[in-house]
């Protein structure tokens, strides 16, 4: 068997600074905008942009059940900040239309730290990730509201009002956080989510 395929949904958001960092990271990173692409990939990125506009395209593009399909059979998959939104079980705020891929024993609250100008960067510890904590980019981002017994909670904010906040976590082979590791140049997260790719390949 070769070198695992990580996937980077396209329909919309910053699918192309997730495929730089998993170029970084020595894998080969395709994006993925329709069924016959997901086929071919052994792990799945879901980026950051619009939650409800990524439901709406995921839909359109007849990607939202044989994602959820895939991820129900064991395909791992890592969502940041919209990515986190769409792999909860439970979103509060969103559109009573807006689907999400599930997955995730997570109840997330869309927007829960505001809008655009309250976008932040704040250091954020995570479990699991040596070196230091990483330089977490928030914007627009959800927060986690709470999380079932199979859901190990990696990070959380430490200062500030959202002090507490759960901002990253992992079940299984599903990964997410709040923010974007993608925008900063640290690799250590999408470095751990190609040892999770391997490990399930």
């Amino acid at each position: 068997m070769g070198d695992p395929i990580i996937g980077v949904l396209a329909l919309q958001g910053d699918f192309r600074e997730h495929l730089t960092a998993l170029a970084e990271c020595d894998v080969i990173a395709r994006p993925v905008r329709r069924p016959s692409e997901l086929d071919e990939v052994d792990g799945l990125v879901i980026p950051g942009g619009e939650s409800t506009a990524m439901s709406n395209l995921a839909i359109n593009f007849d990607l939202m059940d044989p994602i959820s399909d895939r991820i129900k059979r064991g395909m791992p998959a890592y969502g940041t900040c919209a990515g986190m939104i769409m792999l909860a079980q439970e979103v509060l705020d969103g559109r009573p239309d807006q689907r999400s891929f599930g997955g995730l024993g997570i109840t997330v609250r869309r927007n829960a730290f505001g809008r655009q100008v309250d976008s932040f960067e704040a250091p954020v510890e995570l479990t699991g990730i040596e070196g230091g904590p990483v330089n977490a980019v928030f914007i627009r981002a959800p927060w986690v509201e709470s999380v079932t017994d199979e859901v190990e909670v990696m990070g959380r904010v430490t200062d500030g009002p959202a002090a507490g906040r759960i901002v990253a976590v992992r079940q299984g082979n599903l990964l997410a956080t709040s923010f974007h590791p993608e925008l900063t140049g640290d690799l250590r997260l999408h470095r751990l989510f190609v040892e999770m790719v391997h490990a399930a390949s």
